[in-house]
């Protein structure tokens, strides 16, 4: 009987003193409306006069690439890319995160031990039972027993808590995905610059040659009297100016070398690679053009689009925490005032159940302060996601166009090549038979070696630009 008043006496006086103080804090509630968002700029639905879905994004990047050699580079990059690995530890981050906010809906389950010394002094809160004695509050009472707290989610607080959760987990994915495409179209992009360094490379001694070979005939020419010592020093310049772009040209690979396996996660090496640029073909690029909506495969604005959810999941959470929150504590155990009365049976058994309901009322400026913070991310992310679809555009147009262009620009510069390299064996037969002069002979190499390292540079940035495209439509992390 003394377990079944405790436990009714707890039940009853728990409802009825928190229902007078749900009146009360209800009153002072105030719920706040959802908060009006800015509109987002519908985008194209076509990229201009590029109509046709050419799949490029879904191409994987085993299928994309045609080099074996970077086939291998791009596998090994993305084993052991540090970048690529903190990533995925920040998965793990969200995920943890993630199984937080999802237990929160749950109830906890508690152990308890509590054990009162001195005097117990009785709870006037509570009045009596029966009008025989004042009863003792179980909390000042020794207690050894298991006690339950859940909060009811009756607004679905906690509910938009752990969505908010779940969207940042499928971002910090995305996240990985976005690391990925960078790092695959970065190892590429080097890997491409260092073939365009053996070529220039390549030119430059090449030019050497030609230019050694100058200068041997001018000084024979100095001795038979039919040059001056002006030519021999002219021709001495330009042969020390190339020889001085050949150690820059080394340079260039020695630092495109380190940084390629730096980001595959290792030391300086030497870097395995194709015989000569000219002799790879181009990445398989889309030639009847690309619909807008392509863009949404990219890991970005798919990133951007789960921050932007969640983030509006948060204001709905900060709306509701002007709401009264509700709480079921559930308790059973050994209760009693001394410990050797409390491991008595069945008399010392405690069961009983504390309802509670909690509601701001000094809090308000508080909640009021994380609620506008939460409109303000919100529109931060919807600003951001629109910023990530206009770039992305931009970026998609800018390089559809570059490759029509550079293909213009390579094959007229091939042409200019050709000619003054006809040019500069006219040049030297002309000067052997005294019918043009040494400066003609010297503006003939120079322009041929600028137009062969042009042409070098236009191939190069075809590729760059293939792969940027690639890149931009979200191609790459398959």
């Amino acid at each position: 009987m003394e377990t079944r008043r405790e436990s009714q006496f707890s039940y009853r006086n728990s409802i009825h003193g928190f229902t007078l103080i749900a009146i009360l804090l209800l009153g002072s509630c105030k719920i706040m409306e959802r908060p009006e968002m800015p509109a987002i700029a519908p985008m194209p639905e076509v990229f201009m006069n590029y109509t046709d879905s050419a799949g490029l994004a879904e191409i994987s990047w085993r299928e994309f690439f045609n080099d074996p050699h970077l086939l291998d580079l791009i596998e090994t990059g993305l084993g052991n890319n540090l970048d690529l690995l903190s990533a995925l530890e920040r998965i793990e981050i969200a995920r943890a995160n993630y199984k937080v906010s999802k237990g929160l809906v749950y109830p906890n389950f508690d152990a308890i031990v509590r054990y009162r010394s001195g005097d117990i002094r009785p709870n006037l809160f509570n009045g009596t039972v029966n009008g025989d004695r004042n009863v003792i509050n179980r909390v000042e009472n020794n207690f050894v027993g298991f006690q339950s707290t859940w909060e009811i989610d009756v607004w679905g607080k906690m509910g938009d808590r752990r969505d908010a959760a779940f969207n940042r987990l499928l971002a910090t994915e995305k996240g990985r995905q976005l690391i990925i495409t960078n790092l695959v179209a970065e190892i590429a992009l080097i890997y491409y610059d260092l073939l365009g360094f053996d070529i220039e490379l390549e030119t430059i001694e090449k030019n050497i040659s030609f230019q050694e070979m100058a200068l041997e005939l001018i000084k024979i020419q100095k001795m038979a009297g039919r040059a001056t010592e002006l030519a021999v020093q002219q021709f001495s310049a330009q042969l020390l100016n190339t020889r001085s772009l050949e150690y820059e040209k080394r340079q260039d690979i020695l630092e495109a070398e380190n940084y390629l396996n730096y980001l595959l996660g290792r030391y300086p090496q030497p870097v395995e690679r194709a015989a000569s640029l000219m002799q790879i073909k181009l990445p398989f690029i889309a030639e009847i053009g690309i619909p807008s909506d392509m863009l949404f495969r990219r890991p970005d604005i798919q990133m951007a689009e789960y921050e932007l959810r969640a983030a509006a999941l948060n204001v709905e959470a900060a709306r509701k925490e002007f709401l009264p929150s509700f709480s079921l504590t559930p308790y059973i155990g050994l209760n009693d005032r001394s410990i050797p009365a409390a491991f008595q049976f069945p008399g010392a058994v405690s069961v009983g159940l504390l309802g509670g309901i909690t509601a701001p009322i000094f809090a308000q400026n508080q909640i009021r302060a994380g609620y506008q913070e939460a409109i303000s991310s919100n529109k931060i992310a919807i600003f951001q996601y629109q910023e990530t679809i206009l770039r992305s555009y931009r970026e998609v147009m800018d390089k559809l166009q570059r490759i029509q262009n550079l293909r213009s620009v390579y094959a007229l510069r091939d042409e200019e090549t050709a000619v003054l390299l006809n040019a500069v064996t006219s040049a030297n037969e002309l000067f052997r038979g005294g019918y043009a002069s040494y400066l003609e002979v010297i503006t003939a190499q120079s322009r041929v070696l600028e137009a062969e390292l042009g042409m070098t540079d236009t191939r190069r940035q075809m590729f760059f630009t293939v792969v940027d495209l690639y890149r931009a439509l979200g191609g790459g992390w398959q």
